[in-house]
């Protein structure tokens, strides 16, 4: 993922449309996902699957850290494509 992808992804929110960050990365049997959705009480989750398990999970007020931490996933984004992962849709029902 180029970081101008990562811009517009950044530029939804300032212009008021539903924002939702997911990418989800394949290789043979493994899966990995990165998430940031906006929650009504909590502010912004960010979270990150592995093989359909939450590994991290925070909960994040202030916008900057939102930032960095969509920076900080497209970053292994681009580390696992680099790695031979295929980038894939995520699923209907992601892990809540």
């Amino acid at each position: 993922m180029c970081d101008s992808q990562v811009l517009r992804e950044f530029r939804k929110v300032a212009l008021g449309e539903p924002m939702i960050f997911t990418k989800r990365f394949r290789s043979q049997e493994h899966t990995r996902c990165f998430v940031v959705d906006k929650t009504s009480e909590r502010g912004w989750e960010v979270r990150e699957e592995q093989d359909d398990e939450v590994v991290k999970r925070a909960w994040l007020q202030d916008w900057h850290r939102v930032e960095n931490a969509m920076m900080r996933f497209a970053l292994q984004a681009g580390q696992l494509q680099s790695a031979g992962w295929t980038e894939g849709h995520p699923p209907a029902s992601s892990v809540v």
